[in-house]
């Protein structure tokens, strides 16, 4: 007769728990609701010289610049498993070709990631294999601290138009809940309260200065205003956004160097 070999209980149950232990945990996986990054590497690929891709997540879409276009998505996550695959939008400019195939990239990167990861503070998406697709530097929502240039205010009749030619309009939020800077003829100043994507701005106090410069107290006063309608700021690479309650852009700005 044929014998059968078992193993005692315990010992079977130890080699289990033992071959369970051996596997790999699963990758941390924090929540992305909220968070902000900007693109610092794609693999195989330098980055095109000036440009700025970023990728932002916030009820369940994922928006930003693909460093060609802004774009929006939506998303899901389960564990580490993300999905941005689904239908979205992207706006439509022409950019130069080196920018256009990174541009191209960074949108295959989205569309194939299956999984992530931060390490080191940085966010990895990951294709089906498990190769890094994209590598993200985590970035500040914080206003605090910042100095930005202004290069579009809203001229009070609906439209965003560019700076009086050779003016200079500056953005500085300190610490201590004060903005100030130039509004191109006058230096003013004004309290702010930042809130995630919220922003509030209290009427700006300016010198009294006439300036003679062609439409430069126009371009004051219209920017002035604009910082009394902003209700919302939205923080991109070295871009920011400030818009009213409606959703209207009010100021556009960059950050200035060694901000």
């Amino acid at each position: 007769m044929k014998s059968t070999f078992q193993l005692p209980a315990n010992l079977l149950m130890a080699l289990v728990l033992a071959g369970c232990s051996a596997m790999p945990a699963a990758a941390d996986a924090p929540a992305l609701d909220g968070t902000a990054w900007v693109l610092a590497a794609l693999p195989g690929r330098t980055l095109a010289g000036g440009s700025v891709a970023t990728l932002s997540f916030e009820g369940g879409r994922a928006q930003g610049s693909d460093s060609c276009n802004r774009f929006g998505v939506p998303y899901t996550t389960r564990g580490n498993v993300i999905d941005l695959s689904g239908q979205g939008m992207s706006t439509q400019m022409a950019c130069p070709p080196e920018v256009t195939k990174q541009a191209e990239a960074f949108r295959a990167a989205l569309s194939s990631a299956k999984t992530y990861r931060v390490v080191d503070g940085k966010l990895q998406l990951l294709g089906a294999e498990g190769a890094v697709l994209a590598t993200f530097a985590a970035q500040s929502r914080s206003l605090a601290g910042t100095t930005w240039q202004v290069t579009g205010i809203n001229n009070g009749r609906n439209a965003l138009v560019s700076l009086v030619a050779g003016s200079t309009v500056t953005l500085q939020f300190l610490v201590d809940g004060k903005v100030a800077g130039s509004a191109g003829c006058n230096q003013y100043t004004a309290r702010y309260e930042a809130d995630g994507s919220k922003l509030k701005i209290s009427a700006p106090a300016s010198t009294r200065r006439l300036c003679p410069e062609a439409g430069l107290m126009e371009q004051e006063q219209a920017f002035l205003k604009a910082l009394e309608a902003v209700s919302t700021m939205r923080m991109e690479g070295s871009r920011v956004e400030l818009r009213d309650a409606q959703g209207a852009m009010q100021v556009v700005a960059t950050k200035s160097s060694g901000a």
